[in-house]
Parts: structure tokens; sequence; C-alpha cells
């Protein structure tokens, strides 16, 4: 039992050690979906710029989903949240940062392929126009689903998740042979 304890401890710290490529720093990185076997998920994480010149997150890549976007939410002048794609991607100043949080700015993964598992690794790939690829390694942290990390606790704004996606193309984006799936990730 020690021995199981020293590997976790060890792996949680491996995991907590920041992606640093090209002036890029990404720390805090979790994923989740909104419920188990859930066809979507997303990925939030604070991603700074220590660099002197502006950059962009142009997109983003991994090998557990058939789709993955940059995504903001909106809400609407009657109140009504929804996901739109970050098409230009989302700016990132020089010595600034950005924070991909639940209700906001996100990483959204559609189609996922395997299941997302509380402790899984998934291999992120971020995009950027001067700093490249930075690849991430997100753990699944399913707890945060409740609202227990340090996000945006008690600000998700995916109340009425599968109402808000069921069946349509996600803002003008054709969903192939997604569509009439629960698209409301925790996100």
């Amino acid at each position: 039992m020690t021995r199981n304890l020293f590997a976790v401890a060890v792996a949680t710290a491996f995991l907590a050690v920041p992606a640093l490529a090209g002036g890029i720093e990404v720390h805090d990185a979790y994923a989740l979906t909104s419920r188990p076997g859930a066809p979507t998920g997303g990925a939030y994480m604070v991603i700074e710029n220590h660099s002197d010149a502006d950059d962009r997150l142009v997109s983003a890549s991994a090998p557990v989903a058939q789709m993955v976007q940059l995504h903001a939410n909106i809400i609407d002048d009657d109140g009504v949240a929804s996901m739109v794609e970050h098409e230009d991607g989302i700016p990132l100043p020089a010595g600034g940062g950005i924070t991909l949080a639940r209700g906001g700015d996100h990483v959204m993964f559609m189609g996922i392929t395997e299941p997302f598992e509380d402790g899984m690794i998934i291999p992120l790939t971020l995009h950027f126009d001067l700093a490249g690829d930075v690849l991430v390694e997100v753990p699944v942290d399913l707890g945060r689903l409740a609202g227990t990390g340090d996000d945006m606790a008690g600000h998700d704004m995916h109340g009425h998740d599968a109402d808000m996606h069921e069946g349509h193309d996600h803002e003008g984006h054709d969903m192939g042979d997604m569509e009439g799936h629960d698209m409301g990730a925790a996100d």
C-alpha cells in the first residue's frame, strides 16, 4: 500500500510541473466531462506568455476526440448561454496570460473516442502563431465537476446543457454523425 501511495505522489508531483515552450507556460490544466460516457468534454488551464511578443492560441488537437476546438461561452440579450468557436484563435499578449475556465474560453473535445476516467492523462497539443506547438499532459479531474476545484465553482453556465445543444449543429459547425448527442460538456 505504501508503494502505491508513493507512486501516486510521484505522478501527482509530475503533473504539477507546468509545460513550458517558446516562452509559453501552461499550468493548472485539467479536463472533465459532464457525465460518464459523455461524447464531449472540456479542458481548462492558465496560459502565460513570457516572451516579448504578442502571440495567439490558434487551435488545439488531441487523439482522444474526433474534433477539438477553442470555444467561448457567450450569453445573449435574453440570458441564453451558448458556445461559439474562436475561429481566429485567442490573443495572448506579451508578458500576459489567459485563463481557459468553465463558463468562459475553453478547449472543447467533441466526439470523445475513449471515456474520460478520473486520473487519466490527455495529451493535448496547443498550437500558437509564434511559439509553435506546446504539448500539455492534461489530467482528467472529475472531482472539479462538482465545483470543488479552484476554477469558476458555482458559475458553470451549462445548466441547460442537453437542451442547449441537443440536435443542432453547434453554432453552425457541422457535427456530422454526432448530431443528436448531448453537446453539453462541463465547460
